[in-house]
């Protein structure tokens, strides 16, 4: 997969080209709006990276280009806190942001997360069904039975990581990318273990021998056979 990376930072952009190599993606770098334009006229990529502040402009300026171009995800890497920038971003079309200072091992895991909600069709989630269990995902509703089950918004979206994988044995650490909170931090380990048994406890008819959500001894979890 091919990373654009456009940052004014000399010293960030060089470790987040390094780190994204490292993963076995290929990297484009640019330090100002003017070379991440060409780089976006002429390059398809399948994520890009923009910082917010640039000495000739603005990464919103190339998130429009991007946004009239395609539907290619794009993260931006701010250090502007104020909510204001930040809503400004995703109402442009972005689909996350970090803010500075940042680890490299968090942007990684926000990447890889985006990239495989691009992978996996939208349609294909619309509505989904295992056992007595459904998903709208429309209207982001769950029922069990016919009736409809209260999740908290990480128990959803935990839920929706297992139904994107259906099949698939996800290791824990595959689960915490796919959780992020609302801020942007990390679910811890031992988090993650009491949101698996509360979803459980919820659609599991027997949460001590589920059905749903399987156990895979020293793997991780799936969902479906």
């Amino acid at each position: 997969m091919q990373l654009l990376i456009v940052e004014d930072d000399t010293t960030i952009a060089a470790g987040l080209e390094y780190s994204l190599q490292g993963e076995g993606f290929s990297t484009v770098l640019c330090h100002d709006v003017a070379s991440g334009r060409s780089a976006i006229e002429t390059t398809d990529f399948d994520l890009c990276l923009l910082d917010i502040t640039l000495p000739d402009g603005t990464g919103y300026e190339l998130c429009k280009l991007i946004r009239k171009k395609s539907n290619c995800p794009v993260i931006f890497l701010t250090a502007l806190e104020e909510e204001v920038n930040v809503v400004m971003g995703l109402d442009m079309g972005a689909d996350d942001y970090i803010t500075k200072p940042f680890r490299l091992r968090e942007l990684i895991s926000r990447i890889h997360s985006v990239l495989r909600r691009y992978q996996k069709p939208q349609e294909d989630l619309t509505g989904y069904t295992i056992g007595q269990i459904r998903v709208n995902r429309q209207e982001a509703k769950v029922y069990k039975n016919d009736q409809e089950v209260a999740l908290t918004a990480l128990e959803y979206k935990l839920l929706l990581t297992f139904i994107q994988n259906e099949g698939h044995v996800l290791s824990r650490a595959q689960l915490l990318e796919g959780i992020w909170d609302v801020a942007g931090d990390f679910v811890n380990d031992n988090t993650l273990t009491v949101y698996i048994k509360r979803i459980r406890d919820k659609l599991e008819e027997d949460a001590q021998k589920p059905q749903v959500i399987k156990t895979v001894r020293g793997l991780g979890y799936k969902l479906g056979d």
